[in-house]
């Protein structure tokens, strides 16, 4: 598995402790520092082989893969940070993840890059369904090269599939595995049967029954049953919009 480093960034060291603790219980993340002041920020990522004051782990600011990123710091903005790293050439990915919640704010994170912006309050849940949805990001740009048009949308609909529902999954169920059912419903020309999904997901039938039923029990897949000549009904699946309705397939 991939290994992610992370950079935490809060002017609060009880949080950014709290939310180095956080990612570190996320599985394929890793904390390499934490800083506290957009000065730290900086010089961890411009000078990796500098000592930085916040720093953890022993580790260096070099190959710095996410900065989860305070927009309140004590010596100027998140965003302003955001912007020096950019015209210095630095494109390490940012997750915002702050009390602001002004929308000139969020607005303005994503003019200037931001992947995602979690408000604070949150709870561990709120953190994972962020950093989950970032690997699935990552996974589906690995690969490189050219990309056909489903591909882009893969890339484009990756992290917002995996972090569409802020609410943790029951045990025994990942997000890797959510996001494949969602993208497989979400790219399906109409309904698809259970074991048409498992073998375009490429898991068990049994497993895609499992995340269906609980789609579908969410609210986010509508099933509908399709009559034989005998025996049972068939069992069809379909993605819907938060409204309820079927998803669009055009």
């Amino acid at each position: 598995m991939l290994t992610l480093d992370v950079l935490v960034v809060d002017d609060d060291y009880r949080v950014a402790q709290i939310n180095a603790a956080y990612v570190s219980r996320v599985p394929g993340f890793r904390v390499a520092g934490r800083a506290h002041t957009a000065a730290q920020a900086q010089s961890f990522l411009e000078h990796p082989g500098e000592q930085t004051e916040g720093r953890t782990e022993g580790r260096t600011g070099a190959g710095i893969d996410l900065v989860l990123l305070d927009h309140y710091l004590p010596d100027g903005s998140g965003l302003s940070l955001v912007r020096r790293l950019r015209e210095r050439g630095l494109h390490t990915d940012v997750i915002m993840v702050t009390a602001a919640r002004d929308v000139a704010t969020v607005q303005a994170a994503m003019r200037h890059g931001a992947l995602q912006y979690l408000v604070k309050p949150f709870a561990f849940a709120g953190l994972r369904a962020k950093l989950e949805g970032y690997a699935a990001l990552r996974r589906a740009l690995a690969d490189g090269g050219q990309a056909e048009q489903h591909e882009v949308d893969r890339i484009f609909g990756a992290f917002g599939a995996a972090t569409a529902d802020a609410s943790p999954l029951p045990k025994g169920h990942s997000a890797p595995t959510a996001d494949l059912v969602r993208e497989v419903l979400r790219a399906a020309g109409g309904p698809l049967a259970a074991h048409d999904v498992a073998a375009r997901a490429g898991v068990s039938r049994q497993t895609a029954r499992r995340y269906l039923k609980l789609m579908e029990r969410a609210g986010r897949v509508r099933m509908s049953l399709r009559y034989g000549e005998k025996g049972r009904p068939e069992h069809l699946y379909s993605w819907t919009t938060p409204q309820g309705q079927p998803a669009r397939t055009d």
